[in-house]
Parts: C-alpha cells; structure tokens; sequence
C-alpha cells in the first residue's frame, strides 16, 4: 500500500464549505486533481459542502477499493441521477442486483470471439469514412479529425446495433451525444438538475438531442420487432439483446432494452473515437512512430485490408494506442464511489460515507510508474519492457465495473489505425498550438483539431526508425 499511517489523510483547507475548491475544480478538474497528488500525495482528503472525499492516485490503493472492496461500494449517486436523465438503468447506471443481472446477461455478447465478428463491418465503416476524408481525386486533405473519428465510430455502432447505414441519422447521434456529454459534466457540478423543460439555451440544447438519440432508438428498435421472426437480422447487437435469457429465462424488458442501446450508443462510439482523436495527433507529432507502426502494418498486412486475426501480429500499432490512451485516457476521471461502509484503506480507516475518486489522468501520468511520463513512448507496452504495476493503466476502469465493450473497443480501434496508416501519413499543421484537453464525460479537445492526411504512394520497403520518445507538447496545468 501506498501509506501506513492511521491518521486521516492530508488535504488542503477546505474554506466557506469548500466552495473554492469546487470551483477550481469546474474550471480545470484535470489539474486541480494534479495539484492534489503534486502537494499533499497519494491519499487526499476534501470537504465539499456536507461530503467528504478521498481522492486516490496510487494504483495499489485503486485497486484495493475498487477490486478488493467492490461490494463495499456504489456509485456516487449525483452521478447515476445525471446519467440517468439519458440512459434510464442501463448497464452505465444500474447497481446492485439490477446491474448484476444486466452484466451476467450481456457479457457473453462482448466477448472477444463474438466482437470478432464485426470486423467487416468496422472495417467498412472504416473505409467508407478514409474515402469522404479523402477522396480518390486528391493527393492530400484537410481534416478536422474529431469529425472524422466521431461519424467513423457512429457508422460502426449503427451497423453493428442495428444492421443500418443511415449517414444523416449517424451524424445527428453523433452531435448529439456530444450536446449530452457537456450537458452532464456541467450538471455534475450542482446539487441538484434544474427541470429540462426550462427556456435555457443549454436545456434547448440537451432537448433537441435526447429527441434524437430517443428517436433514433426506438425507431430502430420498433422497426426491427416489426419485422417477421425469420426475416430478422440474428448477427447484430441488437438481435442479441433480444435473445439473451437470464438464469430463471427471463430476458430484457422493453425499457432495459431501450436503455441498454442508448448506452452503447453513447459508450460505445464516444470513448473510442476520442482515443482516435488524441492518437491521431500524437501520431501526427511523432512522425518516427508513425513510421514504425506503418512498416509493421505494410509488412505484415501487404496491401490487404486488416482482420480480427491481424491484431497479435501488429504489436507496434497496439502499443500506439494504448500509449495514447495513457497520456490522453478517453475517461479521465472515473465515476466517484461512495463507500457503504467503513473499512481499512491505505492504513486508514475509511469512515462510511466517504466519497472516493480516482483520476487516471493523475495516475498513467505518475513518473513512479512510466519513467519519462510526459513522453510518447509506445514501447513501454511491448512486450520485453517491464510490466507497470497493475491500475496503473486503465483507461477501462478497474474492477468488477469494467467496461464491457472493451475488446470490441480495442479491435475497432486497432482496425481503423491500421487502415489510415496504410492509406496517408497525418501531419500536423504549421502553426497550429498543441490541443488542449477539457474534461467532459470524455477527454476532448477545447478546440477542434486538424490535420493534415496526405495519401501515400506505392508501398517501398523501409528500414525501421527508431521509436519515438519525443515529449508531447505541453497541453494543461495538468501536465
């Protein structure tokens, strides 16, 4: 464990309620939460109004907490009420028995086998987005990035939840669940939700797009029960979820069914094409890596699109990815959790009630355990270099509450990195600042970020570069 002491732990001064610290929070949580870790170290007590907090940054005390005391646990429940407002009591929100049942019924639908079986799909989802980006006309094209990645990923999640191509429909979901994103964060920030019927901007905003996720869903979800059993689709998200039994053989309702989809619409396109986003820029900024990962990807796949059996044979391009979710996790922040009942953690006791949150911004940023921690370094995640300690990566959480769609997370993304580096270099613009990040429900840019993506000509042999451990530009007080 990270501390022995059986005092409580350190924290700043928690002055008029803690209404200071709640506001540097709002206007930069990333690096309040660095300036915790920086000044009073791995165990950080707070007061906000009536709560008290531990913040925690010491990968064995996460894990403690959030393995070794899961059922001690829950969410913390500002956080559920605002989700809920979208996703109802889908997997995202539920607790307890409730969300016990809905992970024991999905998991055998997201595992790597069965996610394995998209990859058609992803990849022409993906090829179709590489086109419009660049057509087959031009040399080279302007692009901002998160446009790109975002309608990429909504495309996937159209086909495979619901065997659809609807262009306009997927760039709407995408707007929108971007609108519900800001929404969300800026609620977390109160006490309380005012109504979403008041004549707000931002409440006309979140209006408009729960009207068309909800649309979106239910037309989908009425169309296909509208159709004959034998003239359904059987291979899809959503004929799965209309299969799965529970162990009595009892399945979804029609409100969790309703709810579980706008949950992966949500979960299951936001998440990686943040990741894209940020990995594309790092790509672009540390053009030796980008040539490494591209000699493997042309040596390995010669031309031919990439496959679900492709990904152990492109380590490289894997450790691309998942050094560019350290530096930029999608979820830089996971889900506070209030503990239900007292119990030993980091040698203190940890009073009932107490909030605990994790930033894993803080923690795959710590010196401790990636040397050089500002540096992009995809060798770190080969597999001769030594292994970090366990949470200290996670930028799919941590415990039984993992996110289920991991693999098909990782399988897409792998995909679509593979394609774009076969495809174009990405270069960044001249004059262009580094991106900042602004914490939402996902890692987003402040402003939008373009690249420039310049098709290649014939493949040619090459000799390997070395990899990159160039820094990445300073991007927050954070940092």
């Amino acid at each position: 464990m990270s501390a022995t002491p059986t005092t409580a732990p350190p924290g700043p001064a928690c002055p008029w309620w803690g209404l200071p610290l709640l506001r540097a929070m709002y206007r930069d949580y990333l690096g309040f939460a660095a300036g915790l870790q920086r000044e009073h170290g791995d165990v950080v007590a707070l007061r906000l109004g009536t709560e008290r907090s531990w913040d925690l940054f010491h990968p064995d005390d996460v894990r403690a907490a959030l393995v070794d005391h899961a059922d001690d646990l829950l969410r913390w429940e500002r956080g559920t009420e605002v989700f809920s407002q979208a996703f109802g009591q889908g997997l995202l929100v539920a607790e307890g028995e409730p969300w016990r049942r809905q992970r024991r019924m999905l998991a055998p639908g997201f595992l790597p086998r069965r996610v394995q079986g998209y990859a058609a799909l992803m990849v022409d989802a993906a090829r179709s987005a590489l086109d419009a980006a660049l057509p087959p006309d031009q040399d080279h094209s302007v692009r901002p990035v998160e446009t790109l990645f975002n309608g990429l990923t909504m495309d996937v999640i159209m086909r495979t939840l619901f065997s659809s191509r609807a262009p306009a429909q997927a760039a709407a979901a995408a707007e929108a669940t971007q609108v519900l994103s800001q929404a969300a964060m800026q609620e977390m920030f109160w006490p309380a939700s005012l109504p979403d019927w008041l004549p707000l901007p931002h409440k006309r905003a979140k209006r408009r797009a729960m009207r068309v996720l909800t649309g979106l869903v239910d037309g989908q979800i009425a169309q296909r029960l509208a159709l004959p059993p034998d003239q359904r689709p059987t291979d899809d998200l959503l004929a799965m979820l209309l299969a799965v039994r529970d162990e009595d053989g009892s399945g979804l309702t029609a409100t969790e069914l309703h709810d579980q989809c706008m949950v992966m619409f949500q979960a299951g396109h936001e998440t990686s094409a943040t990741a894209l986003l940020w990995w594309s820029w790092l790509m672009a900024s540390h053009p030796e890596a980008a040539a490494r990962a591209r000699q493997e990807v042309d040596e390995h796949l010669a031309g031919r699109d990439p496959t679900a059996a492709d990904g152990a044979a492109l380590p490289y391009l894997a450790a691309t990815l998942k050094e560019a979710m350290r530096l930029y996790p999608p979820v830089a922040a996971v889900m506070t959790r209030r503990a239900t009942r007292g119990f030993e953690l980091a040698g203190r006791p940890l009073p009932a009630g107490t909030l605990l949150r994790v930033t894993p911004w803080v923690i795959q940023r710590d010196p401790r355990w990636f040397p050089e921690p500002e540096a992009f370094r995809p060798e770190r995640f080969l597999a001769d270099d030594p292994a970090q300690p366990r949470s200290a990566w996670m930028p799919f959480g941590v415990g039984p509450r993992v996110c289920i769609g991991q693999h098909f997370a990782m399988l897409e993304m792998t995909l679509v990195a593979a394609l774009l580096l076969q495809r174009c270099t990405l270069e960044t613009l001249p004059g262009e600042p580094a991106p900042q990040p602004r914490m939402y429900v996902t890692l987003r840019p402040t402003l939008p970020v373009r690249l420039r993506l310049q098709r290649r000509g014939p493949l040619r042999p090459q000799s390997a570069p070395c990899a990159s451990s160039v820094s990445t530009p300073p991007v927050s007080s954070a940092a």
